[in-house]
């Protein structure tokens, strides 16, 4: 009957595995562009020292991120930032190239015109070791899942960190192992 509310709030300095979903669960993010803009979104966050990210799988219609609010930006958190940047994002790539998907994303709300992200972000605060390894391990093989089929390998999807935790080599440029964190 009641629909319990997810918590979606974040401090700063704590570890949390977040999970934000696109609106009405659409595929949006399957597209590499729309991809490119989270990448470049996280690693100018982690370049300006607002965030470190620890994990991450950018899905078709969601993104699982393992990370730390490190400052604020302006006043904002920097997740908020993220989303109103990646929004902006979205909204102009889609203006100029999808007209038609970028109207199922309008919304009848005074603050804005277009809605990308669902309001219930998720966000789970990491406080044990087993916790992190279980998530990251939840994240990296959510890919390769048969409801997703994205890749055979978890380190063989490009749009996550499972290469970097099985190589130890990051080309996204913005990645910090959780080891650091622990």
């Amino acid at each position: 009957m009641f629909k319990s509310q997810r918590n979606s709030i974040m401090l700063l300095n704590e570890v949390y595995f977040w999970t934000a979903t696109i609106n009405d669960w659409k595929h949006l993010l399957a597209n590499d562009e729309f991809k490119n803009i989270i990448i470049n979104s996280l690693e100018e966050l982690v370049s300006r020292e607002k965030i470190i990210v620890y994990a991450f799988a950018i899905m078709p219609n969601h993104i699982h991120i393992i990370w730390k609010m490190k400052a604020l930006n302006g006043k904002e958190m920097p997740y908020a930032s993220f989303n109103k940047f990646t929004a902006h994002q979205f909204q102009k790539l889609l203006q100029q190239n999808q007209s038609d998907f970028l109207n199922q994303f309008k919304v009848d709300e005074l603050e804005r015109k277009y809605r990308f992200w669902q309001r219930d972000a998720l966000a789970i605060l990491m406080d044990s070791r087993e916790k992190v390894f279980q998530k990251i391990e939840y994240i990296h093989n959510n890919p390769v899942q048969e409801k997703w089929n994205l890749a055979k390998e978890s380190a063989d999807y490009k749009w996550s960190s499972a290469k970097f935790y099985e190589t130890e080599i990051d080309d996204f440029n913005f990645l910090t192992h959780i080891s650091e964190a622990l």
